[in-house]
């Protein structure tokens, strides 16, 4: 999928990606990821938009919104761990669903795929790190 926020992956990266992908459609309030939940795939945005939500003591928090080529459950799919939000279709959604043991097949059969498909992840996560402390920073200032 060029010009996808996995922007170092090659047409044939996406090639490969695409034939273990699922495409699924996911209607408005539908819950993509469950917060807490096991989860064993990475989703990529096809169409629409959704937001990243955490619970919090008396209500849901938006943290992030995304939208067409956007990335989610990279966290838990590579810590193996459970999902830290809830991720929410804004409208109608379309995701790749690829199961996490389908992606860690190709990084073995294709090394290159594997370098540019972590470096991409971790370019993702850079990014939302950065995006994070300057909110962070935003609130704790307007606090005082």
């Amino acid at each position: 999928m060029p010009g996808s926020i996995l922007e170092d992956l090659t047409r044939n990266d996406w090639t490969l990606i695409e034939s273990r992908a699922k495409r699924i459609s996911v209607e408005l309030g539908q819950e993509i990821i469950q917060e807490g939940a096991r989860i064993d795939q990475l989703y990529v945005l096809r169409r629409g938009s959704a937001s990243v939500e955490i619970e919090g003591t008396t209500s849901r928090a938006v943290i992030a919104t995304l939208s067409v080529g956007d990335v989610c459950g990279e966290m838990a799919f590579l810590g193996d761990s459970r999902a830290t939000a809830a991720v929410v279709a804004k409208d109608e959604v379309e995701v790749d669903a690829i199961w996490a043991d389908d992606l860690r097949q190709l990084v073995a059969a294709f090394p290159g795929f594997g370098a540019r498909f972590y470096r991409s992840l971790a370019v993702i996560l850079a990014e939302r790190l950065r995006q994070t402390s300057k909110e962070l920073l935003r609130e704790m200032t307007n606090k005082r």
